[in-house]
């Protein structure tokens, strides 16, 4: 019997990192993208279990040349793919935001997105899953997060229509939306006043961790998730 495999893009470090450490744990092999961090990437290998490969979401073809190769060397097509990728910027209001930076985030978090979309959707196989990672800020304002979360907002557009589409073979397809979660991207220029602000947005009055997430992604790729799809499930800490 073929162990099922896994495909989760941004897999170095925080989210990603956490997902491949726990669908592995739940039984998938597990191949994950990773674009700066080789260090960290190969750290995660496992041989013949987990393996790194370095690519740009950003460029199409290249994404697409990996999933073939994550495929011919793992010998099945995903059962999951998660498209976990992206990156983020200073905030900063609209007015002053640059177009440089604009450009810079829709390119990763929306065009790489849908750059690792367009292939789980090809290649997952029927009866599989696939989930974009987004946030909350979709549906709780940030000031100066604008550009991050437009880019969020459109993936779980495509995620949306992607579940009519996609239900046909029987593929589930949802996204995950976090609040405020400890990782490197999140910690990136904060001060700690700014951190307490980003934890009190939770009655807990704390910052998730990476392993929460991980969660979510592990219960949504398993049959105890059955009927749930097309949804936007966002571990926040009661943030929305």
């Amino acid at each position: 019997m073929t162990t099922p495999l896994a495909i989760i893009s941004g897999g170095s470090r925080g989210i990603g990192a956490a997902c491949v450490k726990a669908l592995q744990r739940d039984g998938f092999n597990v191949a994950f993208t990773y674009v700066s961090a080789p260090e960290a990437a190969h750290a995660l290998e496992v041989p013949g279990h987990i393996k790194a490969y370095a690519v740009d979401v950003r460029d199409a073809a290249a994404v697409s040349k990996t999933f073939k190769k994550i495929i011919e060397d793992f010998g099945t097509r995903p059962e999951v793919v998660v498209a976990n990728a992206g990156i983020n910027l200073p905030y900063l209001p609209i007015g002053q935001y640059s177009h440089e930076s604009f450009r810079q985030i829709m390119e990763v978090n929306l065009f790489g997105a849908f750059n690792v979309l367009h292939e789980a959707a090809n290649e997952v196989l029927d009866g599989g899953n696939i989930i974009g990672m987004t946030t909350a800020m979709v549906r709780h304002a940030v000031p100066g997060a604008g550009a991050y979360t437009a880019s969020k907002a459109a993936v779980e557009a495509i995620i949306r229509s992607m579940a009519k589409e996609l239900a046909a073979r029987n593929v589930r397809v949802n996204a995950v939306a976090p609040g405020s979660i400890d990782t490197e991207l999140f910690r990136s220029g904060k001060t700690d006043e700014a951190k307490a602000r980003s934890a009190a947005l939770s009655p807990f009055n704390r910052i998730g961790t990476c392993a929460e997430v991980a969660e979510v992604v592990s219960f949504l790729v398993s049959d105890r998730a059955s009927w749930v799809h097309g949804q936007i499930i966002q571990p926040n800490g009661g943030m929305v």
